[in-house]
């Protein structure tokens, strides 16, 4: 029971990295307003781009669980990963 609560966080703190990550890229490197960048991405099939360069911040996130010799939360942020990597590929294949 207490290892599912340790993924559960990880798996929290991966969705959040991945949002923050990708709030952080469009503040940084887009002239747009956030919801405009999003927008923009849609219309144009960047959806998938815009997700993947947000969830670089999970690599910080799982090598740092790591390094705590929290193993099950740094699982926790690769379920997460995967779940944006299927999220990617849904847009990818439907877009």
């Amino acid at each position: 029971m207490k290892n599912r609560k340790e993924v559960l966080i990880g798996f929290a703190v991966g969705i959040i990295a991945n949002t923050f990550g990708t709030l952080l890229y469009i503040l940084g490197f887009s002239d747009l307003s956030i919801i405009e960048t999003f927008n923009a991405a849609v219309s144009q099939g960047h959806v998938g781009s815009l997700l993947a360069l947000g969830a670089i911040l999970n690599l910080v996130a799982f090598f740092a669980f790591l390094r705590l010799k929290r193993d099950y939360r740094a699982r926790g942020v690769m379920i997460a990963t995967l779940l944006t990597a299927l999220v990617i590929l849904y847009y990818k294949i439907f877009s």
